[in-house]
């Protein structure tokens, strides 16, 4: 389908995300194709579209603000392959409960720059992920701050979580969908990514049936913010950080964990027994018919794991 904006263009007519740039007409017509202006709501939706720079990359930034005085403030942490352009269930979820909510592409995602889909090494999302903390105080966010991250932004807050958890500014609650620790068949892959690295940096994605929503997977094949190869520098950043994680230190923080087991893209078991191991007394919802894109699920899905969160908060 045809973009109604130009991601290159959208993000260099960007300002600062702290400077409260009006909405351009391309960027309403970005938020619109999305559903991010929330046109079924009520009331308007205050929203900010900005950047910010971290670790060398330009990166596109929105704040989203409830009609009340807001309680807390929820970040929220894309998945690969994705933007934060697919997360408005997530994000009307946060403003019902109160929350403003900050979300940014990350390196390579969506409307920020950097090679598609690529990364050189994960402590490059940590860095982003400080960045958006910053942009948060700069705007003077309210706390408490909770973090929630999809897949990659799930292994993004674990990793902070692990190593920053006690020194983190965000000691609210921490929400893990189908969090990432090793991808399903990781065994293979990690063979596969020895044998092609020497010969090719990428080879074609394949899209998979991560969800019961058959609207949504129509939508993410004609998605145009979609990547289309998988780099292997990706994948050698995520060999090495995998033992990384697998052997940090033990941490107080009980994140709030929600897994489908119809997932096939994770080995959500073998992830499941690391993040009990890693965290003390996680809160874990298995859900049976949920695949991986919990974001972006079914109505009836979302609201069984939203009314599971909602008792935490």
């Amino acid at each position: 389908m045809p973009a109604p904006f130009a991601p290159d263009t959208l993000r260099a007519s960007l300002k600062p995300l702290v400077a409260g740039q009006p909405l351009s007409r391309e960027g309403l017509a970005y938020q619109h194709f999305y559903g991010l202006d929330f046109p079924q709501r009520q009331a308007a939706v205050k929203r900010q579209l900005g950047r910010f720079s971290a670790e060398g990359f330009e990166l596109v930034s929105q704040v989203w603000w409830p009609d009340a005085p807001p309680v807390a403030t929820l970040f929220v942490i894309h998945g690969f392959y994705d933007h934060m352009g697919l997360y408005r269930h997530v994000i009307e979820w946060g403003l019902n409960r109160g929350f403003v909510v900050i979300a940014c592409d990350l390196p390579g995602h969506g409307l920020s720059s950097g090679e598609r889909a690529s990364i050189d090494d994960f402590a490059q999302y940590q860095a982003v992920l400080q960045g958006l903390f910053i942009e948060a105080q700069s705007l003077q966010l309210p706390q408490p701050w909770h973090l929630c991250g999809q897949s990659t932004g799930g292994a993004i807050v674990l990793d902070h979580l692990l190593n920053h958890g006690e020194q983190s500014p965000a000691q609210g609650q921490a929400i893990l969908l189908s969090p990432l620790v090793r991808p399903k068949g990781w065994g293979w892959s990690k063979f596969s990514y020895y044998l092609l690295r020497p010969f090719v940096s990428g080879i074609a994605r394949r899209f998979s049936e991560n969800s019961n929503d058959p609207d949504f997977l129509a939508f993410l094949q004609a998605d145009p913010l979609q990547p289309i190869r998988l780099p292997t520098a990706w994948v050698g950043a995520l060999a090495r950080w995998i033992p990384r994680i697998e052997g940090a230190s033990p941490s107080v923080r009980q994140p709030l964990v929600i897994q489908g087991q119809a997932d096939k893209t994770v080995d959500w078991q073998h992830n499941l027994e690391v993040l009990k191991t890693r965290f003390k007394q996680p809160q874990v919802l298995l859900l049976p018919e949920a695949r991986h894109h919990l974001a972006n699920e079914t109505a009836e899905i979302r609201a069984q794991y939203f009314a599971f969160l909602d008792t935490f908060f």
